[in-house]
């Protein structure tokens, strides 16, 4: 089970939205009516969204839990209302009947929100993000660069970690009502009020708006399209995944403005087991991949089999998604795009791994979606 951690800006906002049990990044709608790159980033993270994963808040350095995404007529997350994935301004006496979150004009900027609830509870005790960190510190990765996110999503790993420390703080008040923050069902019923099609998330609006011709002309609709494509493709190109995120490749230490990031990574589970059996690495290229895209991505293959496989990479896939891939980028994956390693003791065994696919996209305008094309 993955978390997500929301980062909020005062208590009262704390005590709202748990009340709520509805979360939103609120969002600046750009004056050309075009989505910029981070809106896209975003929205890509709300598609990611599962039911069952655990929710978190951080704010004045306190980590607060905790709670869990659920379902509301199918699913964890929605539009706030008709077309909230197309960015263009509307005046708030138009649409307050069809928003979910309609208090004040504010709730404009709320265009993507995901439901929860508490899991079993949300707790007023605060754990100091310090004592957080020392409480596991192997464990957490991701929580290390909350600085400056709005919200980000932790592992299995992690979250595990974190949940720990949070249950294990509040165990002596776990049932107590005065360390228990209160919760309304009210919202939750507005929105199985509300409910349709129109109020579903997909990446149909996103791919055309920024679409042209068979392109796509950013990466993280790309990226948004791809997870989207992922989910309701199992059988697809990629696989099916039951985890997908942004992953950050550095080591724990470093400055945020230098760290890397995987475009997507993700795991899945053995069927019926919560045993990690494979990994995700993929890398997008809105336009013809270089040269350089072949050692990125093997940069994080590696980084992947040191802090995950421990020197498996049999439980690694990768994937470059690109619009175009000249013979030279084709030639040096052939080259380098592999690896020689040794597992087990008695008797040690010798194997290669070679399992990084080149993916050519396309957009398709009349389903609004990508497709993909190995190349070989």
């Amino acid at each position: 089970m993955a978390g997500y951690i929301f980062t909020l800006d005062s208590f009262d906002s704390l005590s709202e939205i748990i009340n709520n049990g509805i979360y939103s990044t609120n969002l600046n709608i750009p004056s050309k009516d075009v989505w910029s790159k981070h809106h896209e980033g975003t929205f890509a993270d709300y598609l990611s969204m599962s039911e069952g994963d655990n929710v978190y808040f951080f704010i004045k350095r306190k980590i607060y839990g905790v709670g869990k995404l659920k379902n509301i007529e199918g699913d964890c997350k929605l539009l706030n209302f008709p077309d909230a994935d197309i960015p263009q301004s509307k005046k708030f006496q138009d649409l307050q009947d069809q928003m979910i979150l309609n208090k004040t004009e504010f709730n404009l900027g709320n265009r993507f929100i995901c439901t929860f609830e508490g899991a079993p509870h949300f707790y007023k005790q605060g754990i100091d993000m310090d004592d957080v960190l020392e409480s596991n510190p192997q464990s957490f990765k991701m929580l290390r660069v909350l600085w400056k996110l709005s919200f980000i999503k932790i592992d299995d790993i992690e979250n595990k970690a974190l949940l720990d420390v949070i249950l294990k703080t509040n165990e002596s008040k776990m049932f107590d009502q005065e360390n228990i923050f209160d919760t309304s069902i009210l919202l939750h019923d507005r929105v199985r009020a509300l409910h349709s099609e129109r109020y579903k998330v997909t990446s149909e609006n996103i791919l055309e708006l920024a679409s042209s011709e068979a392109f796509i002309k950013h990466e993280m609709a790309i990226e948004a399209g791809i997870i989207s494509y992922i989910k309701n493709n199992p059988n697809g190109e990629f696989g099916h995944w039951d985890y997908l995120s942004h992953q950050v490749v550095a080591s724990p230490f470093k400055p945020v403005d230098y760290m890397d990031k995987m475009d997507v990574f993700g795991y899945k589970f053995i069927p019926n087991f919560h045993t990690v059996s494979k990994y995700l690495v993929i890398e997008i290229k809105k336009d013809s991949a270089t040269v350089d895209v072949i050692h990125q991505i093997m940069k994080y293959v590696d980084w992947v089999n040191q802090e995950y496989t421990f020197g498996d990479y049999d439980m690694i896939e990768a994937f470059v998604v690109a619009r175009d891939f000249p013979v030279d980028v084709i030639e040096l994956k052939k080259l380098i795009g592999r690896r020689v390693f040794t597992k087990g003791r008695r008797p040690p065994k010798t194997s290669e791994w070679f399992n990084l696919k080149l993916l050519k996209y396309s957009y398709n305008k009349q389903l609004k979606k990508l497709q993909f094309e190995e190349v070989k």
